[in-house]
């Protein structure tokens, strides 16, 4: 029985088993033929990498035979070139035979990954890698070297999801340092990586994890699908993949999670979603993605429940506050007067006596206004970009209340929701709520509280229709599923979070087994 009715239809694809190097050998016009004379495989790589200055193809002697040594010196750690590789081959008595390219790799590069290429469209991929290529005349294939990537940037804190509590590493840009800090904190043998790679001009390798055990079949396939569609000419980042795999483009809700934070995505693993990892890129995502997601941070679960639970009710509040506090302005200071208390209402209208402009002109000026000075503080250099954009709000906010262009109240209220905003531990989330609250102000100008209403019931049925993967995006809301709500809006303890998500539909519902629930031990000598 399917799970998902028509969600999964299955497509052939139209490239499934050709091989990279073969789709490269069919742009390229690369020749598949691999001759036993090296001087004819240099003279073919020679006119292929023709003006590549970081194209090397140096000459070494190996058991006596000629031979030549292919690289790009740009992609390779010259040093481990140096002491493992050369100095392997220069050191070894130079009679020493060899029957094959295997055994080759035994006697001179032992301690080396290695493999075998056959043709010579493997031999342009490898070099293409990063990879070191030795070939050896008379020899009907060619040994790869994998030796290491040059200096790359360290391992740090992760400069968008920052925590107090919990791991400080982030990922970086080269594919395999991430799958090791996801391995290092899964040490299951279950957990699965499998390389795609995309880009008829890119090539980027990228790398799809689940737990084998746990995820869904179902979800499995679809999301090896829609990889396996993606048609660009380059990958350059994450956000390229993310907007070629979502289930719908118009709409400003994130349907893909990304993150920085090696522990969240194991997290995500281990709860039967799948991790899509790219290589050059820091942010890796997650499949499927819901709406409540945008509300956890990994932080929720290094801290006690009670704690956690009360921070993450702040953020929904938050979120609710930075879309529809100035709107609420708006309409209730235009058409809702009664609404107000008699004082509050008196002073309001004292402090717009001399403000020329209605209400919605004055909310859409500072808003505008504070949406520039973010984006500049965020483009600046690090060292002034916070002082500009903290600065630049005071002395605008004040010489616009001292000008008599805006009210003292309505900038208390712009500076609320722009802090409540930065709320939302993932920043392309707060994107959405930043956009909608300029639709929610010009429907509430037009209707007062009747059009807030209508914006929301307008929104809460988009939510209801969007689809990630084909797991509806406000579950486990809507629907609503009671065994699920145990870490939606508030953190039960772990010990009683047993069970996995049931709408993610994992193979293997139960986290962990009925536990002992934690409390105080038996007083001294009560044997019941």
């Amino acid at each position: 029985m399917k799970l998902f009715g028509s969600t999964f239809l299955r497509k052939k694809n139209k490239n499934r088993g050709k091989s990279t190097e073969e789709e490269l050998f069919q742009q390229q016009d690369i020749t598949k033929y691999y001759s036993r004379q090296v001087d004819e495989n240099k003279k073919h790589l020679g006119e292929l990498f023709k003006g590549t200055f970081d194209f090397k193809c140096e000459s070494i002697k190996i058991g006596g035979l000629k031979g030549y040594i292919t690289y790009i010196s740009t992609m390779i750690n010259k040093n481990e070139l140096s002491n493992r590789v050369l100095q392997a081959a220069t050191n070894r008595q130079t009679d020493q035979s060899f029957r094959d390219m295997v055994e080759m790799r035994e006697l001179y590069f032992p301690s080396i990954d290695y493999k075998v290429s056959k043709n010579f469209h493997q031999v342009v991929w490898s070099v293409l890698n990063g990879e070191v290529v030795i070939m050896v005349d008379g020899y009907m294939e060619a040994l790869t070297l994998d030796i290491g990537l040059p200096q790359q940037r360290a391992i740090s804190e992760p400069s968008t999801q920052t925590i107090i509590r919990g791991p400080k590493e982030g990922f970086v840009e080269a594919l395999p340092v991430n799958i090791q800090l996801v391995r290092k904190r899964l040490k299951n043998p279950r957990l699965r990586f499998e390389v795609f790679q995309i880009g008829s001009d890119s090539k980027t390798n990228v790398a799809l994890g689940y737990i084998n055990d746990i995820v869904n079949e179902d979800l499995l396939c679809e999301v090896r699908e829609r990889i396996n569609k993606v048609d660009v000419g380059a990958l350059l980042d994450s956000g390229n993949v993310e907007e070629f795999i979502a289930d719908k483009s118009f709409t400003p809700f994130p349907l893909v999670y990304n993150t920085e934070r090696p522990d969240s995505v194991c997290g995500h693993l281990l709860e039967g979603k799948m991790a899509i990892i790219v290589d050059g890129s820091p942010f890796v995502l997650t499949v499927p993605t819901l709406f409540v997601d945008f509300f956890q941070a990994s932080e929720d679960y290094y801290q006690p429940f009670i704690m956690a639970s009360f921070v993450r009710m702040v953020r929904y509040s938050s979120f609710m506050i930075a879309l529809l506090l100035p709107s609420l302005y708006v309409a209730i200071s235009t058409f809702h007067h009664e609404l107000m208390p008699t004082q509050l209402l008196i002073s309001i209208q004292a402090q717009r006596e001399g403000v020329p402009f209605p209400a919605v002109i004055e909310i859409m000026i500072m808003e505008l206004s504070f949406e520039v000075l973010r984006e500049a503080g965020v483009r600046m250099p690090r060292v002034v970009g916070q002082t500009v954009s903290i600065v630049g709000a005071l002395v605008i906010g004040q010489a616009a209340v001292e000008a008599g262009l805006v009210s003292n109240v309505l900038v208390i209220v712009v500076a609320f929701t722009a802090i409540a905003s930065f709320v939302s531990p993932i920043y392309n989330f707060s994107i959405a709520t930043r956009l909608l609250r300029f639709v929610v102000i010009f429907s509430a100008s037009f209707m007062g509280l009747y059009g807030v209403l209508l914006f929301l019931i307008m929104m809460v049925i988009h939510l209801v229709s969007l689809r990630s993967f084909g797991i509806p995006y406000l579950a486990p809301v809507a629907p609503f599923r009671p065994k699920d709500q145990d870490d939606v809006f508030i953190r039960m303890p772990i010990w009683k979070n047993k069970k996995r998500p049931s709408y993610l539909y994992p193979k293997t519902p139960v986290r962990i087994k009925d536990q002992y629930k934690p409390g105080p031990p038996k007083p001294m000598g009560d044997q019941r």
